[in-house]
């Protein structure tokens, strides 16, 4: 490793080898007040730490200003400092959360509670989307209450958007990302809140441009491990966000009224440009021998390949809350509209050069996601015990299509259709605390669901394959909470979550030659949910001076898991593939997290952090019959750093690093070996008066590279690929590692 490597590294850690935290013996619970000003939170010398949360349930919340100093640009960047959380993607690119390393269909993400529909098929939200800068506080939920959504097997990610009632003030910000390249791209915001009489109000505009350029190389080995190709690309991501958010609350008697908005536009242009490389002639790859990696200049262009995405995403949210005092108790009522549209064209060229490129492909994809929700509830509390009866609706509609240029009349089976789901789900929780240390908190949610779903034949533009999907759920949670003391706080739950089909999975289509020659792929309406039962035992200690020590053992035991399987069966001698639900599953692990500052040692102006999760799972391999751990599931993630202030200069700096283990991914046709080099990021930032702060930030400055081995087996039908893979016929082997250079960025905030 590089001498510079090693220093940043040391700077990271250093806090950890020469400190010894001890334990506070009366640490106290610091009352908060309703609103603060926007200085106080924006130009300050306070060091945050994780928040301390009286939830029944295990709840993590994390404030804007734990995250605000290394300056996040996205929620994604924000979620690689808490435990638990990793993601699958390219260098410096932070979208499908993976909470507890299952993939991101596993976890759930709301936004202020609610659902918020995204462009995956698993259903999973990019939440690299999200701009930090709307973001009051991050909520990890471990396991639900019947209360809330039983969806995310993994665990649910709680978006809070920045509310009137918590803020006065106002703040602007202006700011500069920069590549090592020299890219520059500009970032602006802009946010006020006030009270006049009983109505708080809150509005805030943002908008940030984002660039990533990353270099990728691939080495390509035939079956038999000789040098065949290598590949050389260059993907560049460049896009801009530009997001608003309001909200007006009012008092109405002794009730609240809340109206607010949120909507995020995202441009993304997405442009990669591949060159294919060959042994010249004179070399043979055989007398070179295995694993053998030529130098550049044995090699002559074989075939170049531009692929550009143009990508316009926009998300929206309209909410609507009333609470009202009625009899005992109190009633409530929400609603809301999410929408979500997607429109993205891809097209590629291919050529033998670059001078040579012709249009190859054009793609279409348009979606169209809209969910209305509503929420009525009744809570009341006599003496040590509270109920809550509710009910909540969802309607949703999904409409989407994907077609090739020159197919829009004839398109593939599949290529258009909608799904109409609507849930009803009445819940009943009870919290009884027959003392003032312990909270018992016991619920029921039952889920009915109702699905429709069409898609067309092949070759024809009508959705007349139609079919539908009724299923009821009973998910039962059970919380339980001990304080012995006022630092000290012991939790246990169990509780049932879901995990719904891929929408590719439930529309009736048959794709023919999918995913094999031989083959047909049949879409299956009838695929119920994945179902868990999970299990979390937590101890939190509370430190002096904020801080706070927390560790938690999961379990998950997963049933009715979704695979692609051979059924047995032929239509027009194309043997049958079809998503069913074969398969069974567990994950277990252990999450600790820790942050603190150092008065016990003197340095109160000194905090440290870290937090580490051990993961393991076991499934079975439905292409090998072998056990396996989930895909992209890492042993290890973890996360460390410091922030030091020096108030003589009123300045602040600090450094935090993460990483995560290697992970595998096994799919019918290759398994994929991924690693990840470690994330260093760090700032330095300078206070001037109580309203202005300005900062420089640093991402990437160990330069990590993404690895990945794949070995490929091939076949013309599913079976005989299958067959290759367990009998160890390569078709292809392949390492491919890849670079985006480091980051930084300058940002100039002011508060009034």
């Amino acid at each position: 490793m590089k001498k510079k490597n090693l220093f940043l590294i040391g700077a990271a850690i250093a806090p950890f080898i020469f400190s010894s935290p001890s334990i506070a013996q009366t640490a106290t619970v610091p009352e908060e007040s309703e609103q603060v000003r926007a200085n106080e939170i924006i130009v300050t010398a306070a060091i945050a730490f994780r928040n301390r949360t009286e939830d029944t349930n295990p709840v993590l919340s994390y404030d804007l200003e734990y995250f605000q100093r290394f300056e996040p640009v996205s929620v994604g960047e924000m979620l690689k400092r808490v435990p638990g959380v990793t993601f699958t993607s390219d260098v410096l690119e932070y979208d499908g959360a993976q909470m507890r390393g299952l993939p991101p269909g596993f976890t759930q993400v709301l936004i202020n509670g609610r659902r918020a529909p995204g462009a995956g098929a698993d259903r999973s939200f990019f939440v690299d989307r999200i701009p930090a800068e709307l973001v009051e506080r991050i909520e990890i939920v471990r396991a639900p209450r019947a209360d809330q959504p039983s969806e995310g097997i993994a665990g649910t990610l709680n978006i809070i958007t920045k509310e009137a009632a918590s803020f006065e003030g106002g703040f602007a910000k202006a700011g500069t990302l920069i590549n090592e390249d020299g890219g520059v791209r500009p970032s602006g915001a802009i946010a006020y809140a006030d009270t006049l009489g009983d109505t708080s109000f809150w509005a805030a505009l943002n908008y940030q441009e984002r660039r990533n350029p990353k270099k990728k190389i691939s080495e390509r080995f035939d079956g038999d491990l000789f040098f065949d190709n290598r590949e050389l690309q260059d993907d560049t991501r460049d896009g801009s966000d530009l997001s608003a958010n309001a909200e007006i609350t009012t008092r109405i008697g002794e009730g609240r009224l809340r109206v607010g908005g949120l909507v995020v536009d995202t441009d993304r242009d997405e442009d990669e440009t591949s060159i294919e490389y060959v042994l010249r002639d004179g070399l043979d790859a055989e007398e070179l021998g295995e694993r053998f990696i030529p130098k550049q200049s044995d090699l002559v262009i074989d075939g170049a390949e531009v692929q550009r995405e143009r990508i316009s995403q926009q998300t929206y949210a309209i909410t609507a809350d009333l609470e009202l005092p009625v009899g005992p108790g109190e009633f409530g009522l929400r609603s809301a509209w999410n929408g979500f549209r997607d429109d993205t064209l891809t097209e590629v060229d291919q050529g033998d050069t670059l001078d040579e490129l012709e249009l190859d492909e054009r793609l279409f994809q348009d979606i169209k996601d809209d969910e209305y929700q509503a929420t009525a509830f009744y809570s009341f509390k006599a003496g040590s015990l509270s109920a809550k009866l509710g009910l909540d609706y969802l309607n949703k509609e999904r409409n989407g299509s994907l077609l090739e240029d020159g197919s829009q009349d004839e398109p593939v089976a599949g290529a258009l259709f909608t799904i109409k789901e609507k849930r009803y789900d009445p819940y009943a929780r009870l919290t009884f605390e027959p003392s003032s240390s312990i909270t018992i908190d016991a619920g029921l949610r039952y889920e009915i669901t109702r699905r429709k779903v069409a898609s067309n034949p092949e070759e024809e533009v009508g959705l007349t394959d139609r079919a539908s999907y009724n299923a009821e759920s009973l998910n039962p949670s059970f919380h339980f909470r001990f304080t012995p003391t006022g630092n000290d706080q012991f939790r246990a739950s169990l509780a049932r979550t879901v995990r719904r089909p891929n929408y590719d999975y439930i529309a009736p289509f048959r794709q023919f030659e999918e995913p094999a020659d031989e083959n047909v792929l049949v879409g299956n309406p009838d695929l119920k949910n994945e179902r868990a039962w999970g299990v979390d035992i937590g101890y939190e200690r509370r430190l002096a001076g904020k801080g706070i020590v927390g560790v938690n053992f999961f379990y998950r035991d997963i049933s009715d898991l979704i695979e692609v399987n051979a059924t047995g069966e032929e239509i027009d001698g194309f043997r049958e593939v079809t998503p069913r639900n074969v398969g069974d599953g567990k994950t277990w692990g252990v999450e600790f997290d820790f942050s603190t500052p150092l008065a016990f040692l003197g340095a109160p102006d000194t905090g440290i952090f870290a937090n580490y999760t051990y993961l393991d799972s076991e499934t079975t391999d439905p292409f090998t019959g072998e056990k396996r751990r989930f895909n992209n599931q890492p042993h290890h993630i973890y996360n460390a750093g410091f922030i030091q202030t020096v108030r003589a200069v009123d300045a602040s700096f600090g450094a935090s690093i993460s990483g995560r283990s290697k992970a595998r991914e096994s799919n019918f046709d290759e398994t994929v070996d991924l690693t990840y080099g470690a994330d260093l990021e760090a700032f330095v930032e300078k206070r001037f008066g109580r309203n202005f702060v300005l900062r420089f930030s640093a991402q990437n400055l160990l330069n990590r590279a993404k690895r990945e081995t794949f070995d490929k087996f091939d076949g013309d039908s599913f079976d005989e690929i299958v067959a290759n893979r367990a009998a160890g016929e390569l078709d292809e082997h392949e390492l491919e590692r890849e670079r985006a250079g480091r980051l930084f960025q300058v940002t100039l905030r002011a508060a009034f």
